[in-house]
């Protein structure tokens, strides 16, 4: 098409783009206009005796296809020219920027790799298009991926780089050459992770603000698109959704966003992988959309420590990118006890059913305290004497040292408001988890309504419902589809048949009438009943602050193992008990917690440590000592001191630098006056290939709005060779005015005689030639 133009108007698109159209008239304008007039009235004259006869219809067309040819003539008198600026030869300087990281060895350029496409337009002195350049500009060679490198010629680069970093580039070429007469930036790149990770594509991006520096200096930037716009047959795992902590032995789901094309519907397998031992495998089927899609694997975390584990789907066969296929996620898998209270206020079975059903975890502590009679309790499994001696806690001290509580069948009357308080605080303020389960004794019919406990729980609670009040139903269980998602639910080797035993497992019996779900909360187990509706909370969850809460409105759930339903052999309802108070206590904060932005990093990228620091009763200390120990992958040590932040009470922050590739453990410890706490060690991976091959394709949009944003022009491979002549005209620096005629345009006579032509075959087909 481009071609088609300039035959017709003599000179390239990019000129009339960049060029501004005059008209320049050998002989002034009044004089033109009159001899303009008496042609029209000679046009006029000589129809008068031919179309004497004509209708008034053909003398009108006839009249006008004279008229038209009149001004095409008129037109060329008139001189039309285009004044356009263009770059002198040698008095500029051109940069050539090239990318030079792994994803230019991709092969998608026609069969060659986009290295190889480069190297065929750029690879050496003899290129025409090398040599076009230099006889225009005084052309400087730059290679980027992270970091931008002058280079004496395209032949130097060597693909190793791990990251497509454009911001930083540009704004160091700008640094580089901006004092000088600078035409323009040619960028050739694919555009692979062409933004700073987690910045926002926009004005106030990082890459926004270098293309606004540009503009503003009259630099305009001309992008090559190296590689296709997309994969004809590909699989990408591009992000992995794991837990940052976990018990060990605890069930995990990882949520992954795959993308495919060309193997649409086909069943996969992904493979979840630790220290290159493969821990755990899932079958799942790909979309069949070329959309980013959600995917779920199941695996368990049975090593303690912190662990690096990989999650990748076996390379299929005619698959474009093959390093996309896996990517990894840190997990701190906890080793140790984690305490949990539970108060119960009468006898009954569900105390003996639910310790048996912890006792061979080894990662759970249930501290049980049972009330026998008034002011009289049964301690079990407490790690002293005095723990727990005189009843359920009355500081906060006391409290916070455990990280979950589970209320039993124990009246709200039997605690003092600043206990109720105290155990609303647990939850918001110390990030524990809360448990209630049914009885007569619990939720409304217990007294809870109007207490701070009823704010924490995920039910509404309706005061007419007393302990008095007469209720009891029978509710058959049933997984809901949030349910379905969560892990600690899964009591069987599959979705499928962990929703098909909860539908069969027996009908569990309450006491408790609890209303609708608070806003953000949600039911896992719902049930229904003969006095009871439909969709009744089971198990209904909602976060509260910094912690958790749970309802479990039913009084038995033992019999999901005595009823003689169930076979002997059958572990639903340990299984869920132990899954059920490992979710209670996930999460939960020490009193000193360090936290970075992200857990992986870029080589010699400044990564900043927060840490939240609280005393025994989870309040803020503003006044500690926080220091940090920083192990590199090498070995070697540095101290890193954090101060307070001054905008938050209890939070401090300082900055390392993970200067070379690996992993880094960070060592936090608080001194204040009441001793010396040191926090879980934290880990942060330096890794320069994680998301290079991530989003791989030629990215099209983002090279056009760079060209569209400093007033450039987008180019590809295929017409790359146009880019010297464009340059000329298109570049900026020290330019001069040239003037460039279009009377004699070929559109101009080839409109003339068309219009001659069509006046002779009209006069012709009505019969007046």
């Amino acid at each position: 098409m481009e071609s088609v133009f300039t035959f017709l108007f003599k000179y390239r698109p990019l000129l009339f783009e960049q060029g501004t159209l005059v008209v320049q008239p050998p002989v002034p304008a009044v004089l033109l206009a009159v001899v303009v007039a008496g042609a029209l009235v000679l046009i006029a004259w000589t129809y008068r005796r031919p179309l004497a006869k004509a209708r008034p219809a053909d003398r009108a067309a006839l009249l006008g296809i004279r008229v038209l040819a009149a001004a095409v003539l008129f037109l060329c008198l008139l001189r039309p020219t285009l004044v356009i600026s263009s770059v002198v030869p040698q008095q500029n300087y051109l940069a050539v920027v090239v990318d030079d990281s792994r994803s230019m060895r991709i092969a998608d350029e026609e069969g060659r790799t986009r290295a190889d496409a480069v190297a065929g337009n750029l690879g050496g002195a003899d290129a025409a298009l090398v040599r076009a350049l230099e006889e225009r500009f005084q052309v400087r060679y730059f290679r980027f991926s992270s970091e931008l490198e002058r280079i004496a010629s395209v032949s130097d680069l060597t693909y190793d780089g791990g990251r497509t970093s454009l911001a930083p580039a540009l704004r160091r070429v700008q640094e580089e050459l901006g004092s000088l007469p600078l035409s323009g930036i040619v960028l050739v790149t694919d555009g692979a992770d062409g933004l700073e990770a987690g910045q926002p594509n926009g004005p106030a991006s990082p890459l926004g603000d270098a293309l606004l520096s540009l503009r503003a200096a009259g630099v305009p930037v001309f992008p090559v698109g190296v590689g296709q716009q997309s994969f004809d047959r590909d699989i990408e795992l591009s992000r992995v959704a794991a837990p940052r902590e976990a018990l060990q032995g605890t069930s995990l789901v990882v949520d992954l966003v795959v993308t495919q094309t060309g193997f649409n519907g086909r069943s996969v397998t992904v493979l979840v992988e630790d220290d290159g031992r493969i821990v755990g495998s899932e079958e799942i089927t790909l979309p069949r959309s070329a959309e980013p899609t959600p995917v779920r694997v199941h695996f368990q975390a049975d090593d303690a420590g912190i662990r690096r584990f990989r999650f990748r789907i076996p390379v299929q066969d005619g698959e474009r990118v093959v390093e996309n296929n896996a990517q990894e996620a840190l997990i701190d898998v906890k080793s140790g006890r984690e305490k949990i209270l539970y108060f119960e206020g009468e006898p009954r079975y569900e105390v003996a059913f639910l310790r048996r059903a912890v006792a061979r975890d080894s990662s759970l502590q249930l501290v049980v305290l049972q009330r026998t009679a008034d002011g009289r309790y049964m301690r079990l499994d407490v790690d002293s004497a005095g723990e727990l001696y005189s009843g359920f806690p009355t500081t906060r001290e006391e409290l916070f040292a455990y990280r979950g509580l589970v209320l039993g069948s124990v009246e709200a009357s039997h605690f003092t408001y600043e206990q109720l308080r105290m155990m609303a605080d647990f939850v918001s303020e110390r990030g524990g988890g809360l448990l209630m389960l049914g009885g007569r004794r619990s939720f409304a019919e217990g007294g809870y309504a109007g207490t701070p406990l009823a704010d924490v729980l995920p039910v509404g609670l309706d005061a007419r419902f007393s302990r008095d009040t007469m209720f009891f139903d029978t509710l058959q269980v049933r997984l809901t589809a949030a349910g379905a998602r969560q892990p600690a639910l899964r009591v069987a080797a599959d979705d499928a048949a962990s929703a098909d035993r909860w539908r069969t497992l027996p009908a569990p019996t309450t006491y408790n009438r609890v209303g609708p779900l608070k806003p953000g909360a949600v039911a896992l187990l719902s049930g229904s009943g003969r006095r009871s509706a439909e969709d009744t909370p089971v198990l209904a969850w909602q976060r509260y602050g910094r912690g958790q809460a749970f309802a479990l409105p039913v009084q038995d759930t033992w019999i999901w193992q005595m009823h003689a339903d169930v076979p002997l052999e059958d572990e639903t309802h340990q299984v869920f008990w132990r899954q059920l108070l490992r979710w209670l206590v996930s999460g939960v904060p020490e009193r000193v917690v360090p936290s970075v932005v992200a857990e992986h990093v870029y080589p010699g990228a400044p990564v900043s440590v927060s840490v939240d620091v609280s005393d025994e009763r989870f309040m803020k200390l503003n006044n500690a000592r926080v220091s940090a120990r920083v192990v590199g992958p090498d070995g070697g040590e540095s101290e890193l001191a954090l101060d307070w932040t001054v905008a938050r009470d209890g939070e401090y922050r300082g900055t390392f630098t993970a200067n070379g590739a690996g992993l880094y453990e960070v060592h936090v410890t608080a001194a204040h006056d009441e001793g010396v706490v040191a926090a879980r060690p934290m880990f942060v991976v330096a890794d320069d290939s994680r998301d290079e091959f991530v989003g791989a394709q030629m990215r099209e949009p983002l090279l056009r709005r760079i060209a569209a944003e400093t007033g450039g022009r987008f180019y590809t491979t295929a017409n790359m060779a146009s880019l010297p002549a464009d340059l000329v005209y298109a570049g900026r620096g020290i330019t001069l005015q040239e003037e460039k005629d279009l009377w004699d345009a070929p559109i101009l006579f080839l409109l003339l005689v068309a219009l001659l032509a069509g006046e002779w075959a009209y006069r012709r087909a009505r019969g007046l030639a």
